[in-house]
């Protein structure tokens, strides 16, 4: 079956490892590019999945290895990776301003620069936008995810969805601010 890898299969945890990876290497590597669109982020988040499946296997807490777990985890390590990149890029905030687009869009919100804003979001906010509007996962489903209570995570969209309405129309410039706020 397509998109299952028999967990027993070998013995070797590397034998393990290469038939998940056989099976599921281009839905888990083409998931987390879309989000991160660095090409090395993505494939070292691509091993780091595949190498959590393998220790879960080996640690015997999980039966069926589908597509659809693996994308879990890589849905965590991708999280995980935007919560090192913000606490490794706090400090730098504190001391250089942001660039500033000086070439403001004149069109309406567009995918280019939404994705541009969601790009210089805090990785709080963007894994809160990213899960909730990209991946359509519920308040409660993201709140698991990153951890949160649900009362929390609801905050932390309100806070999310005011800082990315507030950079697009920094960046949209002032003829666009109507479009953004209806």
């Amino acid at each position: 079956m397509e998109g299952t890898a028999d967990p027993s299969a070998g013995h070797d945890p590397g034998e393990r490892l290469l038939a998940i990876y056989d099976t599921s290497v281009r839905e888990v590597y083409g998931y987390l590019l879309h989000r991160c669109r660095h090409t090395a982020t993505a494939e070292d988040l691509t091993a780091e999945t595949f190498m959590a499946a393998v220790s879960s296997i080996d640690r015997g807490v999980v039966g069926e290895v589908t597509t659809a777990w693996l994308v879990g985890i890589a849905r965590h390590k991708l999280v995980d990776h935007w919560r090192r990149l913000e606490r490794s890029t706090r400090n730098l905030q504190a001391v250089a301003d942001p660039p500033i687009d000086d070439d403001p869009w004149d069109a309406q919100l567009d995918g280019f620069l939404a994705r541009d804003v969601l790009d210089r979001l805090g990785a709080h906010h963007r894994a809160a936008l990213t899960l909730r509007y990209v991946d359509d996962l519920t308040v409660p489903d993201v709140a698991g995810v990153l951890d949160r209570t649900v009362h929390a995570t609801e905050a932390l969209l309100v806070r999310a969805r005011r800082a990315f309405r507030d950079l697009y129309e920094q960046l949209a410039g002032p003829e666009d601010h109507e479009e953004v706020t209806r």
